[in-house]
């Protein structure tokens, strides 16, 4: 089996592509520009994958508020043409999404289900579910995955890094850290994430399914255990979403459900603070 991985220099793709079986061929923005959808033909011809995993995408949350067309070409109209290229040639496509496709709910406590109607409250949320419906409606077999809050070690490209290597580093510095403490999620380490998504993808499962470490917590909590497994004294405050004053708006609460995973017989992911601990253990390693 050949699979192609567009995204692949990416935070995710990095952790994907030494653990999928078969061919795999790496994609960089060089070879697919979903911005430009005259590339993608071109280079599935080149490539000739059986699967193409896409982990690409527009992820500029605050300023796809003010530049909505660049979300959309990327995120919706360049996913679409991928899927319809896909389908052409019968390869069958991966597409990650997230759990911003939520978020109109603010009353709601428990986790999210695939079947559960989605709401964004951001242009960047509201993208990513435009691309899940074109991807789902226009390539058969297609498999969606939605992940929540990614962090791994390669960084986040040009987001410049992840939210674990942001408190690490600030809290090193010694500067305060005043974290939102009123938006719940399951931040997921991309090991994790990537490991789950190969055994959909051997399962030939196709349709949405979601993926992300088990459990739940806040930004603010989830930067207090990063604290304590680091062994590290921080001053660390918590705040609210308005109090951050970001520009897009973030679901309150985005906790996805894994239940789905095990009706095509794949284990769902550990819980969030085992990884995180499997993470720092990754990170101190990879700087040896």
């Amino acid at each position: 089996m050949r699979i192609a991985v567009l995204g692949a220099a990416g935070q995710l793709g990095r952790d994907l592509c030494p653990r999928l079986p078969g061919d795999v061929i790496a994609l960089t923005r060089a070879d697919i520009d979903l911005s430009q959808p005259a590339s993608i033909a071109t280079a599935l011809a080149t490539a000739r994958p059986d699967v193409l995993v896409n982990c690409a995408a527009y992820n500029f949350v605050d300023k796809a508020e003010t530049e909505p067309e660049a979300a959309f070409a990327v995120n919706a109209w360049g996913v679409r043409a991928l899927a319809q290229a896909c389908a052409t040639a019968k390869i069958r496509l991966v597409h990650f999404s997230t759990d911003y496709v939520f978020g109109l709910d603010a009353t709601r406590s428990t986790p999210r289900t695939e079947n559960d109607p989605p709401g964004p409250v951001s242009v960047y949320g509201l993208s990513k579910l435009a691309g899940e419906y074109l991807t789902l409606s226009t390539a058969s077999n297609a498999l969606v995955i939605r992940t929540c809050g990614l962090y791994g070690v390669h960084g986040s490209g040009g987001k410049g890094g992840n939210f674990v290597e942001t408190m690490l580093r600030v809290a090193g510095q010694g500067k305060p850290l005043r974290v939102v403490a009123d938006q719940f999620c399951t931040p997921s380490y991309t090991v994790d994430v990537a490991e789950t998504a190969i055994g959909l993808i051997r399962a030939g499962a196709s349709g949405l399914f979601q993926v992300t470490n088990a459990g739940s917590t806040t930004w603010h909590d989830f930067a207090a255990e990063i604290f304590r497994l680091a062994k590290l004294q921080a001053d660390l405050a918590p705040i609210t979403s308005a109090q951050f004053g970001a520009a897009a708006r973030r679901p309150p609460y985005s906790v996805l459900s894994n239940a789905k995973l095990a009706s095509v017989g794949v284990t769902a992911p550990r819980a969030w603070q085992e990884a995180l601990a499997a993470y720092l253990v990754e990170r101190a390693a990879s700087r040896k």
